[in-house]
């Protein structure tokens, strides 16, 4: 699969965040088909737009990642969930990788990082 039709989708509640992240995501030349600013709002766009990897916040208001992963991973069993956190506290990354996450990606956001990331997830291709 070409970089190109990868399909993204970034649920982040920070706009500097989602913004940065389509930024850096657009330079390595995949496509974000959508972005939300809470867990509802991710579940009705991974509906909606049916994306290849899904990049979720932890912490958002109305529903967090945590949540919004696990109702991803019930809607879709093969969804490919990147957890995005500033956190360092391993309860929280733990908990997201628990209920399905694939894995996780520090912020402040490394564009070989997410990369590699990214091709690992979806079996190198």
């Amino acid at each position: 699969m070409a970089l190109k039709d990868v399909r993204i989708l970034i649920v982040d509640d920070e706009k500097f965040y989602r913004d940065s992240l389509r930024d850096i995501l657009g330079r390595i030349g995949f496509t974000v088909v959508a972005e939300a600013a809470d867990g509802i709002e991710g579940v009705r766009m991974f509906l909606t737009h049916r994306p290849h990897i899904v990049i979720m916040d932890v912490y958002m208001p109305v529903k967090n990642g945590i949540d919004a992963t696990r109702e991803m991973i019930a809607l879709n069993k093969s969804a490919n969930v990147l957890t995005s956190s500033a956190s360092d506290c391993p309860s929280d990354t733990n908990a997201v990788l628990k209920v399905g996450a694939k894995a996780i990606l520090k912020k402040p956001f490394e564009p070989r990082e997410i990369y590699d990331t990214i091709k690992s997830v979806l079996g190198g291709s």
